[in-house]
């Protein structure tokens, strides 16, 4: 697909132009945006991008301005422009610089998809005969391996993609070994997959081959020639100094996690699935440098069984910020289980841990923000308890801080009311516009305050907490498809299916199946 950035000071035009193309259909994919022309020209130096939608009249930069400084270094780059006003001097420099279109806003949107038609068929004339760069035949490989695995793809395209791509595996069984940087700096990610990728490349050994799925983790598909456990062994000690374990400082070493051994061909999904929740479990234990999948059997029982602590009475106590319920809603609960005939004291450790791990994800949801060391003292109190008193006070103390920490969220009332708004009614119909007359605010500014607090646009927020609420349903609950969307706020069901597909990166059909 070809790369799109769209730039204007107005982030309601930005999300009204994201929303309503359907850009997958065009053969585009829109992988940025901007409020001005100096951060846009920042970012399009750091992404690919073949085609550039640019209002004329921005602070800092204008639109014009903006054209030419980006085709320095990107002298093929397609360009829109978008103008308030019929000005004839901006038209002619316009077209000086040879740009697709001159569109007057409010946009004609008939109007946009010929200009985004013609500027795709030039763009393919463009790059007919040009040979694949690495960047495009790595995305190619991540896309049909991460398929594979999740059983999305046909056995005969699986092949004739893997021969085209130069992927071959041959061996009767495999593994998945699963990397996870902890910093999010970009260049810090690419370099550790490049050196992943450099020490498994044209390898005499066993076959094994790297890539990236929609986490963003690094996901080693490894065959082998048996199911015995020392071919995890080496893949192991292989990877490991690949991460940078050795130079790494404390919290800062990738996670290494490797799911089962599993018939290579039939059932790699299970050992993708079996490495990602493995991943988890550096939450209890930080110090580790890889954790197997195989090693975390003494907590299965808890999580197959139905979860003994009300989660949806915390979860709602967490968010009203009520610090004395939540505390008092835990105990009762705790007190219940520990009361319970033939519960044994290990069982109740698997619990706490549990419990951690929920609060950990919904502080997570609420805020989006990984408060990595309040939950590390967490989960450390809690495998160091020695009885139930300690036990108990270490989860109240983990719901103390997770109120807390919301407590002192220093986002300004409205946008807080506004993320209140959308927990409480993201299956109800909600726009800025709407809540911006409910608060008295204009709603252009509601929607800038919106993303600036929260580094997220107001419908690229709604959609992903949405979407969220859409998996949990489609985890647990027999409803069909289209009653999940409803129930999830989507009244469209073909918009649904795009948007999870955005997020998700499958269709809600084949989530579901997963599960």
């Amino acid at each position: 697909m070809y790369k799109v950035f769209i730039v204007d000071d107005e982030p309601f035009i930005i999300e009204g132009l994201i929303d309503s193309i359907d850009w997958p259909a065009f053969g585009l994919e829109v992988v940025g945006s901007a409020e001005n022309g100096e951060e846009a020209l920042r970012r399009i130096g750091q992404t690919p991008v073949d085609l550039l939608i640019t209002d004329i009249s921005m602070p800092r930069m204008n639109g014009l301005d903006l054209i030419r400084a980006a085709r320095e270094s990107r002298p093929d780059l397609k360009a829109v422009i978008l103008s308030g006003f019929n000005e004839f001097d901006y038209l002619k420099e316009g077209m000086r610089l040879g740009i697709e279109n001159y569109l007057l806003k409010p946009i004609n949107v008939k109007e946009l998809h010929d200009t985004l038609s013609n500027a795709v068929e030039k763009l393919n004339s463009v790059h007919a005969d040009a040979p694949l760069s690495p960047y495009d035949v790595q995305i190619m490989k991540d896309n049909t391996l991460y398929r594979w695995i999740g059983g999305r793809i046909s056995e005969a395209e699986f092949n004739e993609r893997a021969a085209l791509l130069g992927i071959a595996l041959t061996e009767p069984y495999g593994v998945i070994a699963l990397a996870r940087l902890p910093s999010a700096d970009p260049e810090a990610q690419e370099d550790a997959f490049e050196r992943v990728a450099r020490a498994f490349e044209g390898s005499a050994s066993a076959s094994a081959y790297p890539f990236r799925d929609m986490d963003g983790d690094i996901v080693i598909v490894a065959g082998l020639p048996s199911a015995e456990e020392a071919g995890k062994q080496e893949l192991v000690q292989k990877l490991l100094p690949l991460l940078g374990q050795a130079e790494a400082g404390p919290g800062e070493a990738a996670r290494l996690s490797l799911g089962g051994v599993h018939p290579l061909r039939t059932d790699m999904a299970s050992s993708y699935r079996e490495a990602k929740k493995a991943q988890e479990y550096f939450m209890i234990y930080p110090e580790r440098e890889w954790i197997d999948y195989a090693e975390t059997e003494t907590f299965k029982e808890a999580e197959s069984s139905e979860f003994p602590i009300d989660w949806e009475a915390c979860r709602k106590l967490l968010v009203a910020r009520d610090k004395e319920g939540l505390a008092a809603a835990i105990e009762a609960d705790l007190e219940k289980l520990r009361r319970r005939e033939g519960v044994a004291p290990s069982y109740l450790h698997e619990v706490a841990v549990e419990l951690i791990v929920r609060f950990k994800m919904e502080l997570k949801a609420i805020k989006h923000s990984d408060e990595t060391e309040m939950f590390s003292q967490g989960f450390a109190q809690a495998n160091e308890a020695s009885d139930y008193a300690e036990l108990a006070g270490a989860l109240r103390s983990v719901a103390e801080r997770c109120v807390d920490s919301l407590v002192k969220d220093s986002r300004s009332p409205v946008v807080l009311q506004v993320l209140e708004e959308i927990r409480r009614h993201y299956a109800d119909e909600l726009s800025l516009k709407q809540l911006g007359a409910r608060y008295h605010i204009h709603p252009v500014y509601l929607g800038q305050l919106f993303q600036k607090e929260t580094g997220e646009s107001f419908t690229e927020y709604i959609n992903k907490y949405r979407i969220e609420q859409a998996k949990r349903l489609l985890k647990s609950s027999p409803l069909k498809v289209h009653d999940i969307a409803r129930q999830a706020g989507y009244w469209e069901t073909g918009y649904f299916y795009k948007q999870f597909k955005k997020y998700v990166g499958i269709s809600p059909t084949e989530f579901k199946g997963l599960h």
